[in-house]
């Protein structure tokens, strides 16, 4: 058995801890190499899922009883159903269009909830329907339809507003809480109320008879909000205006009875809508990051050395490939320029300069055999027709240059 030395145990020993410091620090460096390559694409991951939580933070919450008069829940309308029943106002409960439209009369006012359920011919058959009419976030096709001169523009988050209008029906009500809503444009006779960006969260217009009011928010028909502000206020003055109402909440139609007239986009899932939100904000986050390391060109040596000829000729293939006569005639033209200004004692400068043309064909004229015509369409002259051109004026162009330096 050999023994080793006390000595060389402790060298041993001193270079395996030595060997096992660089293993870590090797180890920390490869780990600090793959965060700094991974951290822009845990950023992303880490955006997406604070994008997503705030997303479905906002994300509506909807049943489909929101807005029901005989619903008790948080986004139903029963609250308002009954106190208009409590101050003498009859409320007919519609879940078809022409059931609500024959229920109608001169003397009602017909409260239009969840319009996305209507279909095309409920849309026409509402037309000549007699009464007020109250159209609760109305979709495009049932403003365009029963509201005219008022148009939908943009969304709202804006909370509590107050009316700033003629309207008696908002000023009596005063401050009234819409949360998310949708926006108007009114044109003609039509009054706006309760507006943001000069644009109305509340239009009433005049349609032949009847008087056609547009809220742009169900928050303030909700048991959930009917209380806040002057809410209640606001839909009694609207709602109760009249003897009696007939409020249409239409069912869901069914497969075959006019369904689909709604575009695809208002068909679309909140949620999907949301998604395809996410994706583009992430898609943008991470063009931004990549975009981060594009920094300035930098000028590094040709990994082989090119001969001039070569390239000469693959330009000229290129030049050729492409048809570019007026291009090679140009270069070809621009070289013989700066080769023949310093023979003829002009500064450099002039050999671009196109003030200088007269003075450059002059004196090449003056050292060769040839007229200043001759020189200057050699010189400056237009593009050659075809190939064969391109190659007289390559002779000609070395013709000129030859004589100069022999002069």
């Amino acid at each position: 058995m050999v023994m080793q030395s006390p000595a060389r145990a402790h060298e041993t020993g001193g270079g395996t801890n030595g060997g096992g410091a660089r293993g870590e620090a090797s180890a920390r460096q490869v780990a600090g190499r793959r965060w700094r390559s991974a951290r822009g694409v845990v950023a992303a991951l880490l955006a997406m899922a604070v994008i997503a939580v705030i997303l479905a933070a906002l994300r509506p919450s909807g049943s489909p009883d929101r807005l029901d008069p005989t619903s008790p829940k948080r986004d139903g309308s029963r609250a308002l159903a009954e106190i208009l029943k409590q101050h003498g106002t009859p409320v007919t409960v519609a879940r078809h269009a022409a059931q609500a439209v024959d229920a109608s009369g001169t003397g009602t006012v017909m409260v239009v909830t969840r319009s996305e359920r209507l279909t095309q011919d409920d849309i026409d058959r509402m037309r000549g329907a007699q009464g007020d009419l109250l159209l609760v976030e109305p979709t495009a096709p049932v403003l365009e339809a029963l509201a005219p001169g008022v148009e939908i523009q943009n969304t709202s988050f804006a909370s509590t507003a107050d009316p700033e209008c003629s309207l008696q029906a908002a000023t009596l009500a005063g401050s009234v809480t819409f949360g998310q809503s949708q926006t108007y444009e009114v044109s003609g006779n039509a009054v706006s109320c309760y507006e943001v960006d000069q644009e109305a969260r509340l239009a009433q217009v005049q349609d032949g008879p009847r008087t056609v009011t547009v809220l742009g928010s169900s928050a303030p028909l909700t048991n959930q909000h009917l209380a806040e502000e002057g809410n209640a206020a606001l839909l009694m003055n609207l709602a109760g205006a009249r003897q009696s109402v007939v409020w249409l909440a239409p069912d869901i139609p069914t497969e075959g009875a006019g369904a689909g007239q709604e575009s695809l986009t208002d068909l679309l899932p909140f949620g999907v809508k949301l998604f395809f939100l996410e994706l583009i904000v992430a898609v943008a986050l991470v063009a931004l990051w990549r975009g981060r390391r594009l920094g300035p060109v930098v000028a590094e040596a040709l990994p082989v050395v090119v001969r001039s000829a070569e390239t000469v000729e693959g330009r000229a293939r290129l030049y050729r490939a492409s048809r570019a006569r007026d291009r090679a005639a140009g270069a070809l033209r621009s070289g013989a320029r700066e080769r023949l200004v310093p023979l003829l004692g002009l500064p450099r400068s002039s050999a671009q300069d196109p003030a200088a043309a007269q003075e450059i064909v002059a004196a090449v004229a003056r050292r060769t055999d040839r007229d200043e015509a001759y020189v200057g369409a050699a010189l400056y002259g237009p593009e050659p027709v075809d190939d064969a051109g391109l190659i007289a004026l390559t002779s000609v162009l070395d013709d000129l240059e030859r004589q100069v330096r022999q002069s």
